[in-house]
């Protein structure tokens, strides 16, 4: 066979083949509804997964097929980017808050007082987390940065000074990325509250009073004195640790200013006056 004959053939094989696929693509063509294009553009294109999907063209055809808004909500837009979507879609609003990465523990080299190993592998929290950490603590901040690398908008720094992440609140957007990341939990998202003002445990160590305060100066050891000061049964005592009911809680943190070890953290509240004689 001839080398011009062969390409003839091969170029036959050719389009027969782009004629068959031609054919089973129009078969098989199913058109996307025009309002995910209209949902996704009114999404503001992070791709960061805090609403739970792959990313925001994922999440706009959840919203569209899904009828409802109840359990969807895009963190980084907001109320304001739902309200769009509502519009789009002819439904009601999603009710959900903005959240807040917030950090579950305060101890830092300083504070904490019995090392467990001496680690001196990659700077990484979850390689570090296979070998139980440098501290005792199970439940402390690793300080690797995970979080902080994993933010897309800049909202956690790690402090040269205690090696703990700090949280931007104007930055962070409550996609929950660094809350998944972190290995141990440490960090969680939790409401902005009124006015800024939020009360929360920052510590996760569930032993007893002294074996938690013998490895960190700053743990809960549950000893229910937040419990006695809160007015409003907010906090509750499990596993030694205080626990504090979101719903419940109205912020006056009367259990921060009650807790021994500063275990409970509390922001946005006014600088007190300063008493004079």
């Amino acid at each position: 066979m001839s080398i011009g004959t062969s390409i003839a053939v091969l170029g036959g094989i050719g389009a027969i083949g782009a004629l068959a696929l031609n054919r089973v693509a129009k078969k098989f063509h199913v058109e996307e509804d025009q309002r995910i294009s209209q949902v996704e553009e009114c999404l503001p294109g992070a791709n960061c997964g805090g609403c739970g999907q792959n990313g925001c063209h994922d999440f706009a055809v959840k919203c569209v097929e899904a009828g409802s808004l109840d359990q969807l909500f895009c963190p980084v837009g907001g109320q304001a980017c739902m309200a769009k979507v509502a519009g789009i879609l002819g439904v009601g609003a999603s009710g959900n808050e903005p959240k807040l990465a917030t950090l579950r523990c305060a101890g830092t080299p300083l504070t904490k007082t019995h090392l467990n190993v001496r680690y001196s592998g990659p700077k990484n929290c979850s390689v570090m987390n296979l070998t139980a950490g440098d501290y005792l603590c199970l439940s402390s901040c690793l300080g690797c940065g995970d979080c902080a690398r994993e933010c897309q908008f800049g909202a956690i720094t790690i402090d040269q000074q205690t090696h703990l992440p700090l949280i931007d609140a104007e930055k962070c957007s409550g996609c929950g990325r660094c809350a998944i990341t972190c290995p141990r939990g440490v960090i969680e998202m939790r409401d902005r509250g009124v006015r800024g003002r939020r009360v929360w445990v920052a510590c996760g160590n569930c032993l007893k009073g002294a074996q938690a305060r013998k490895q960190c100066a700053t743990a809960c050891l549950g000893c229910g004195l937040c419990a006695k000061a809160c007015h409003f049964d907010a906090i509750i005592i499990e596993n030694n640790l205080a626990r504090i009911d979101a719903a419940k809680c109205k912020a006056c943190g009367k259990c921060a200013d009650a807790c021994p070890t500063h275990a409970i953290h509390k922001t946005g509240f006014p600088a007190k006056k300063a008493t004079t004689d």
